[in-house]
């Protein structure tokens, strides 16, 4: 029974790493989201207000047109009084008593939506000023993983780079080599071109009898032309 238990235990820890996993990764998504829903809530939030704050306008206009009533009918009994007519006085004051525990009833009524306006006001002001705390963050955290995926870009790229680049340094280094041996191959050519050219001359010096101890065919020719004299 308590190996189930530790199973039963172990499935759930490994349901709940699985699910923070999920929850990680998917991270910025899920702020966003919850971002958006309290944006939706504080534009409710707003047409509730809009709504109370008409609801408190009309309240305010009827309790205005009461107190103007209120008014004229305390200046009724005041004009029955002095004509000595306490009947048509005593109906007037009964209107003026109602009239004033409306007002008083009003009163207390707008009071109230008066405090639940302050409050909402406030409460809307706090809500906005999370709100954009929040996407001043997001967008930091947002902003911050930009930077790291570049820089995860740019050392795995260093990384490959340098491996094409010893590559390229190779080829390069085989390619100046066979230029090298191209160059030699001119040069050694030229070298026994200049080197044909000189011994031709040199054959041509040398029957002239201009060289050194060269010989002539009319030098010989000479001294067969005195032997005979």
């Amino acid at each position: 029974m308590a190996i189930i238990q530790k199973l039963i235990t172990l499935v759930r820890g490994t349901a709940t790493e699985a699910g923070q996993a999920i929850v990680d990764v998917n991270a910025l998504k899920i702020l966003d989201q919850e971002i958006r829903d309290a944006d939706t809530a504080l534009v409710n939030s707003r047409t509730d207000l809009t709504r109370l704050m008409a609801e408190r306008k009309l309240a305010g206009d009827k309790l205005q047109a009461k107190e103007d009533k209120l008014k004229e009918y305390n200046s009724y009994i005041q004009q029955l009084i002095d004509k000595n007519n306490q009947t048509d006085a005593l109906a007037v004051a009964a209107k003026v008593a109602s009239l004033e525990n409306d007002v008083a009833a009003d009163k207390s009524t707008l009071s109230g939506m008066d405090a639940n306006i302050t409050k909402l006001q406030g409460s809307i002001r706090q809500a906005q000023s999370t709100i954009d705390q929040l996407k001043r963050q997001v967008d930091t955290v947002k902003a911050t993983a930009s930077v790291q995926r570049a820089q995860e870009a740019i050392s795995a790229s260093t990384s490959g780079s340098n491996v094409k680049l010893h590559t390229a340094m190779d080829s390069l280094k085989r390619l100046e080599e066979k230029q090298a041996f191209k160059a030699a191959q001119i040069d050694a050519a030229n070298q026994l071109e200049a080197q044909g050219d000189d011994a031709e001359l040199q054959q041509r010096l040398q029957a002239a009898g201009v060289l050194p101890g060269a010989t002539a065919a009319n030098d010989v020719l000479a001294r067969f032309k005195k032997a005979d004299v």
